[in-house]
C-alpha cells in the first residue's frame, strides 16, 4: 500500500479494538501516528498522544488543542460509545452524552484539522460509523441517532471541501470481534448473529483497519462523501 508514508495521522480511540488496529496499520505503512484515548499511556511507536475523555467538554477541547499542535494530514474519528436502551427507557443525559462523544467530538476535531488540510490542498478524513446508521433494531435509538448524524455531517463537509482535495468518508463496520461487541452481545448473541451474517463470522479489527488506511491514503483520489459498509454482507442480506 502506498500513500500514507510520513503523513501525520490523528486517530481517536486508539487504546483497543478497531482504533488500535487502525493505528497499528498506519504505523506499518510508515505514517506518523498521533493517538487519543481515555487511558493515560500509548505505544512508544506513537509520535504523540493526548489523554482525553470526550464525554467531558474539556476533554474535547484538550483534543482540539492537540490537533492544532499536530496539524494532521489525516484524521480518523474512531472513538465512540453505545448504551443500548429501550426507547421508553432512554435516559436523556445518557442520550446527550452519546451524541457528544459520537458526533460533537468528531465535528470539533474536523473543524480544527481542516484549515491545515486546505492550506496543503490535501487531506483525508475517515469517520467510523456503524451498520446501525444503515439499518436499525430495537434498543439502538441513541446510538443509531448519533451515527446517522455523523454520516450527515461527513457528507456535508465532503461536499464543501472536495474542491480543496480534502476527501471525507464514513466506514460502517459490521460486527467486529472487539470487547465492545462481545460485551453487548454475549456468546449466545454472537452465535445467533453468525447465522445471519453471510460470511458467517465476526470481522477482525485488522480487516477494518486495512480498508480505512487505504481510504485515507493517496491511493484514494476520487472517493468522497460515502458511507461504506464493511460488514460481511450483513446489511445486504
Amino acid at each position: 500500500m502506498s500513500g500514507v508514508q510520513n503523513k501525520k495521522v490523528l486517530i481517536t480511540g486508539t487504546s483497543r479494538g478497531i482504533g488500535f488496529a487502525i493505528a497499528k496499520e498506519f504505523l506499518n505503512q510508515g505514517a506518523q501516528v498521533y493517538g487519543t484515548a481515555t487511558t493515560k499511556s500509548a505505544p512508544q511507536e506513537f509520535s504523540g498522544f493526548c489523554a482525553a475523555d470526550f464525554s467531558k467538554r474539556e476533554g474535547i477541547q484538550q483534543c482540539v488543542d492537540f490537533v492544532n499542535e499536530v496539524r494532521p494530514d489525516i484524521v480518523i474519528n474512531n472513538a465512540g460509545i453505545n448504551a443500548p436502551s429501550s426507547f421508553e427507557s432512554i435516559d436523556s443525559e445518557k442520550f446527550l452524552e452519546i451524541q457528544q462523544v459520537n458526533v460533537l467530538a468528531p465535528m470539533e476535531i474536523c473543524r480544527a484539522a481542516i484549515p491545515h488540510m486546505v492550506s496543503n490542498n490535501w487531506g483525508r478524513i475517515v469517520n467510523i460509523s456503524s451498520v446501525w446508521s444503515k439499518i436499525s433494531k430495537e434498543h439502538r435509538a441513541p446510538y443509531s441517532a448519533s451515527k446517522f448524524a455523523l454520516d450527515g455531517m461527513t457528507l456535508a463537509l465532503a461536499i464543501e471541501y472536495a474542491k480543496h482535495n480534502v476527501l471525507a468518508n464514513c466506514v460502517a463496520p459490521g460486527f467486529v470481534d472487539t470487547d465492545m461487541t462481545r460485551g453487548i452481545l454475549g456468546d449466545e448473541g454472537i452465535s445467533k448473529l453468525m447465522q445471519i451474517v453471510p460470511i458467517g463470522r465476526l470481522a477482525q479489527p485488522a480487516e477494518i483497519a486495512t480498508f480505512v488506511v487505504w481510504l485515507a491514503s493517496e491511493s484514494n483520489s476520487y472517493i468522497t462523501g460515502q458511507n461504506i459498509a464493511v460488514d460481511g454482507g450483513f446489511t445486504r442480506a
